[in-house]
């Protein structure tokens, strides 16, 4: 697969600027002198920032990270005949990529904190946003943003538990060379018929017994699975199935200071 790079110096959001981008008839990319271009072929676009003044995570988490030291882009990628319900696929796919990349790098177990963040022990190294667009059932165009902690040395915003790759390797790591090889991983598990096993064995927390949290308070559980629509399974300590979409259930994660 190739991809269209576009290298930003500063942007609010790179999943913004490539919905402005996708919005655009012209693309308006001579009207924006911080921009540059590498061509390509194809209609797969990424978009690089060097920094991003308003980098978003879920919600209405926001991002750290200090220009020029970190991997924050967005991929702008149309799934060929993937349907709205199959969406979550691209999650599966987009996680175990850099699970792999980051595990040639760094000497340490690299987990998929349900459902899309990526954690080494119980620090976050790398946070993932998805955004689709439908066309009837299917999906005509995903964004997909990502923010790697590469060379970070201190993180200083109330974020309770960031780590980067320096901090883990005391090295620091080319950041170029780091994007290739995620493209790369990125290209060949999304031709993989084994990534949504992949997935769930890489789940952090995965048969263990720990704390969650939901409407109703804290409780003790084992996460046991993942449904094929993403929805997370949970065993409680009667026994009991307990079954959560995105946001109607919480890690109850201890900070590294605590």
């Amino acid at each position: 697969m190739d991809f269209k790079l576009i290298h930003i110096e500063e942007t609010d959001s790179t999943n913004r600027w490539l919905r402005d981008y996708l919005a655009s008839d012209k693309h308006g990319l001579a009207r924006t002198s911080s921009v540059r271009v590498s061509p390509s072929s194809s209609d797969a676009i990424i978009a690089v920032a060097e920094y991003q003044t308003a980098g978003k995570g879920c919600g209405t988490n926001s991002w750290e990270s200090e220009r020029g030291k970190n991997l924050t882009f967005s991929m702008l990628i149309h799934p060929d005949g993937l349907s709205a319900n199959e969406q979550f696929h691209i999650t599966e796919v987009v996680s175990v990529a850099l699970c792999e990349t980051l595990e040639a790098y760094i000497n340490n177990k690299v987990e998929i904190k349900w459902p899309n963040d990526i954690y080494v022990g119980d620090r976050k190294i790398c946070g993932i946003l998805i955004e689709n667009r439908l066309q009837g059932s299917t999906i005509k165009d995903c964004i997909i943003g990502i923010g790697l902690n590469v060379n970070q040395r201190v993180f200083r915003s109330d974020a309770p538990n960031p780590v980067s790759m320096y901090q883990l390797m005391g090295q620091e790591t080319d950041r170029d060379a780091l994007l290739k090889d995620f493209l790369e991983a990125f290209e060949r598990i999304s031709q993989s018929k084994t990534t949504s096993r992949d997935y769930r064995e890489r789940l952090y927390r995965k048969e263990q017994m720990a704390i969650y949290e939901d409407q109703r308070g804290w409780f003790k559980a084992r996460l046991t699975d993942v449904q094929p629509d993403g929805r997370l399974v949970l065993v409680d300590e009667t026994g009991r199935e307990r079954i959560y979409a995105f946001k109607e259930v919480q890690f109850v994660i201890k900070s590294p200071n605590d």
